[in-house]
């Protein structure tokens, strides 16, 4: 079962953009997003380590890596998506 540990850090992306998109919603500036993606994945990664037995980091220092890692993915992720669709 060490696939759920990937898993968890794809779930963590996946919340770090929906904390993002509402983000957009609010009248914050757009510029920190990755910011707040970032700091929202390593406070997931940090709840990652103690939660998930399989989670693919066993220190605070490499949860908190693996999780912000995750959240600057997801505003990757969405901008990639966005530039494809410009063309």
């Amino acid at each position: 079962m060490e696939w759920m540990g990937m898993a968890g850090v794809a779930a963590i992306s996946v919340i770090a953009w929906l904390v993002g998109e509402t983000v957009k919603l609010t009248a914050l500036e757009n510029r920190w997003i990755p910011v707040i993606c970032g700091f929202t994945g390593g406070l997931l990664g940090l709840a990652g380590m103690y939660t998930m037995p399989e989670f693919p980091a066993s220190d605070l220092m490499s949860a908190a890596a693996v999780g912000i890692v995750s959240g600057l993915a997801a505003t990757g992720a969405d901008q990639i998506s966005r530039q494809m669709r410009k063309q």
